[in-house]
């Protein structure tokens, strides 16, 4: 006989989602994170309070699932994967009941009025994607437990008053695309370790008090071989800037303004095949630019005011302040 076959159409996709809706609705959440969760939000403050009704994050009955939280259904469990919980102006030390959150691919706070340190249990979320937490007032040092989340690929520390040197541990996390880390306090040198990684597309550590060399920082053969945009700006920086900084290739904006860099300018940096923003104003660079910079072909802006240039070297294109947006890499 025959078998009858069904065709898999629209209306079997609708029937799975459904089913998988149900199926989401009638598992428990997980103690641990049901736990977790109703402490953060006992210490988050009414702001985030008046949205999150029930005692069960992901939903309980006719109750939907917390705001800013999203739930995933592992076995016969809801685990919470997500927390995005951002510009409400939570106040006090970050939530160290979130590293209870042991399926986390994604943790936004960004943002807020958290205070304190990040404590070093961070380091148990090794499921962690992303981590974002700019824009509030954390302190202390950046903890090298963070170079545990191994799946870690956007870290957004940004504007908080960090301080210490950053972690050479930060170099343990193969998959680091995006690396925030202007407007704090951090001292010392950027690890060359850094270098390592081989997919780290944007490095930002403008505006700290960081010291240095682009030499001690590229000392590593094969570094960077991803990076893009590399910002160092408003820091400490000596030294030239040395040819081998050629070498990294997929280069496109490289920012080192109001440091205290000196010497040529080699022709060989405008053998970056795509290099398009270069700033090199409020240093003590001195010399002529080479003829090859203003041939290149992609190169739209450089600027060097604030250098002691011998005359007739001029800047390209218009000056504007460059900004690049957090949002533009967060996915």
């Amino acid at each position: 006989m025959a078998r009858l076959r069904i065709p898999f159409t629209s209306l079997s996709l609708s029937l799975i989602f459904v089913f998988s809706i149900l199926n989401l609705a009638h598992c428990k959440t997980l103690k641990r994170d049901v736990k977790a969760l109703n402490e953060i939000k006992a210490s988050l403050g009414w702001r985030v309070v008046y949205a999150w009704v029930g005692d069960d994050p992901c939903g309980d009955g006719d109750l939907p699932p917390w705001s800013g939280v999203t739930c995933s259904t592992v076995g016969d469990y809801r685990v919470v994967t997500e927390l995005e919980v951002y510009a409400v102006s939570i106040v006090g030390p970050f939530p160290t009941a979130v590293t209870s959150l042991l399926d986390l691919t994604r943790l936004d706070l960004h943002n807020n009025k958290l205070t304190g340190p990040i404590p070093p249990q961070i380091g148990r979320l090794k499921r962690l994607k992303i981590l974002n937490l700019r824009w509030n007032k954390l302190q202390d040092a950046i903890p090298p437990e963070i170079g545990e989340l191994k799946s870690l690929t956007h870290l957004y520390l940004s504007f908080n008053n960090f301080k210490g040197e950053i972690p050479k541990e930060l170099a343990d996390l193969p998959d680091l695309r995006y690396l925030y880390l202007h407007e704090n306090r951090l001292m010392g040198r950027i690890p060359p370790e850094l270098g390592t990684l081989q997919n780290l597309r944007h490095l930002d550590a403008g505006n700290n008090h960081l010291v240095g060399t682009i030499r001690e920082l590229i000392r590593i053969d094969g570094c960077f071989p991803s990076l893009r945009n590399l910002y160092l700006n408003n820091n400490y920086f000596t030294g030239g800037i040395p040819a081998q900084l050629a070498n990294l290739s997929s280069l496109e904006i490289l920012y080192l303004s109001h440091n205290k860099m000196s010497g040529v300018i080699p022709s060989s940096v405008a053998l970056i095949p795509k290099l398009t923003y270069l700033y090199l104003d409020h240093n003590q660079f001195s010399g002529r630019i080479p003829e090859a910079f203003y041939k290149h072909p992609f190169l739209k802006e450089m600027y060097i005011e604030g250098n002691a240039f011998r005359p007739g070297v001029n800047p390209i294109g218009l000056h504007k302040v460059l900004e690049v947006s957090d949002s533009d890499f967060l996915v």
